[in-house]
């Protein structure tokens, strides 16, 4: 079945990680199919894993794509920030966030979505650029801190990751809705400006 020899493996990989990512964005991680995908390339089933070893190593290879996507979205948004201003790079960096799980709702939930066995390791390619993605920020919120307190950036980082990621997602699914919250945005917003404030110690 299919054109077994029309492409070379680095081309047929990127023929299957566009489509597989154009087929994760229409359908989600729960309709995704590595069989529609290896129809879409018109290849075999066995060709996919063949070139990324199972469908754990092909999700991850999706999954990490839609990462560096997402990383240079952020990076975007910070390079049009003014440099001497960290509150707003920090707003620019929560916009962005929310601006790019909103375009592409279904790649980013499939980041949560997707998980690996226990007992299997994260690879390292993946991880760095999750580690990418999250010095971006981690960046940021050191920059907004006295030098004293920059110690504390990467745990503070991390929270409030967890606290903006929240805030996107009860919006994308129509939680805060139900709570009578129509400003998402805003409060994820309000609520990283007051850790911030807190992290940075009484004024003097």
């Amino acid at each position: 079945m299919g054109r077994r020899s029309d492409h070379t493996r680095p081309q047929l990989s990127e023929l299957i990680l566009r489509e597989g990512q154009a087929h994760l964005a229409q359908v989600g991680f729960a309709a995704f199919s590595a069989r529609e995908v290896a129809k879409r390339v018109g290849y075999s089933i066995g060709t996919l894993y063949n070139v990324f070893g199972s469908y754990d190593g092909l999700m991850l290879a999706i999954n990490g794509r839609t990462l560096t996507d997402w990383h240079d979205a952020l990076a975007a948004a910070l390079q049009a920030a003014p440099l001497d201003d960290p509150q707003a790079r920090l707003h620019a960096a929560i916009r962005a966030y929310f601006d790019f799980a909103t375009a592409n709702r279904h790649v980013w939930t499939a980041l949560y979505d997707f998980r690996l066995p226990p007992d299997a390791p994260m690879p390292a390619d993946y991880a760095a650029k999750l580690a990418g993605l999250t010095g971006l920020v981690v960046a940021e919120v050191a920059a907004a801190l006295p030098p004293a307190r920059r110690d504390a950036a990467p745990a503070l980082a991390r929270s409030l990751l967890a606290c903006v990621h929240g805030h996107c997602f009860f919006a994308l699914n129509g939680t805060f809705a139900l709570l009578g919250e129509d400003d998402p945005l805003g409060a994820a917003l309000a609520r990283v400006a007051e850790a911030i404030a807190a992290a940075q110690g009484p004024a003097a």
